[in-house]
């Protein structure tokens, strides 16, 4: 039977391997995120590629009235949401606390913090209601350990692993599955994003080591949502070898 999968943060990196996993094991996908060209190109390849059905939602995950007017509007047999992988999430500025830019803590904190939640606040009825469902938050290793330089990225991250918990509690009497995955340094627009732009800075944190791909965390997000009914992933955090942790990445010099 077919499930319906909501992705947040769709256009690239994690949520885009994400779509394309579960597209290739014939889940229909609802994919969202701010791009809409780039989001419609992805439903078409997915449409070619493995032929499921793909329901496109442009919207800002920070734009609350957005969120809720874009999920409203999916047609009635879109609403059986199966799973929900909250992925849309940024790093911007690399500073000490007392050096941070106001505007890059808000943007962080609008999208980690309360995108998820906006977004979570319109689908989880939908699976109270039906007695069935599964979210999935993706995290970091930021919300376990602080870095120097990570603060408020940090705190964002950690916010996403109580929120996790508490949605567990509070799902829990519904039969919903609540899993947190919590990647180590992945290579994605990550740095990109975070260095605003800047390609080398952003190339320079990946160079003398094999980080992450997008489809390992795919793979264990697919994993996770196809585990018996009574068995759930809680948490699981997921490192490449060559770090030990969210400070120490063992770099080979060439």
């Amino acid at each position: 039977m077919k499930r319906t999968i909501l992705i947040t943060g769709a256009t690239s990196g994690i949520g885009k391997a994400c779509a394309y996993q579960f597209g290739a094991n014939e889940d229909n996908i609802i994919i969202t995120g701010r791009r809409g060209e780039r989001l419609n190109e992805i439903k078409e390849d997915l449409k070619s590629k493995f032929g499921i059905e793909v329901f496109v939602l442009q919207f800002d995950v920070r734009d609350k009235l957005a969120v809720k007017e874009s999920i409203n509007s999916l047609p009635e047999e879109w609403k059986n949401i199966d799973i929900l992988i909250n992925n849309a999430g940024l790093a911007v500025g690399l500073n000490r606390i007392q050096d941070g830019e106001i505007e890059d803590w808000e943007r962080m904190i609008d999208t980690n913090i309360k995108g998820l939640l906006y977004v979570s606040k319109e689908v989880m009825p939908l699976m109270t209601a039906r007695k069935t469902g599964h979210i999935i938050n993706i995290g970091s290793i930021a919300g376990k350990e602080t870095y120097p330089y990570g603060n408020v990225y940090c705190a964002t991250k950690h916010a996403v692993d109580s929120l996790t918990k508490a949605m567990r509690i509070d799902m829990v009497e519904f039969g919903i599955k609540v899993t947190q995955i919590a990647p180590g340094a992945v290579e994605t627009e990550f740095s990109n994003v975070r260095f605003k732009g800047d390609d080398v800075k952003a190339d320079s944190v990946y160079k003398g080591f094999e980080p992450l791909r997008p489809e390992d965390i795919a793979d264990a997000a697919y994993y996770c949502a196809n585990l018996p009914a009574h068995v759930n992933i809680n948490d699981l955090l997921i490192m490449p070898t060559a770090q030990a942790n969210a400070g120490i990445i063992h770099k080979e010099l060439y």
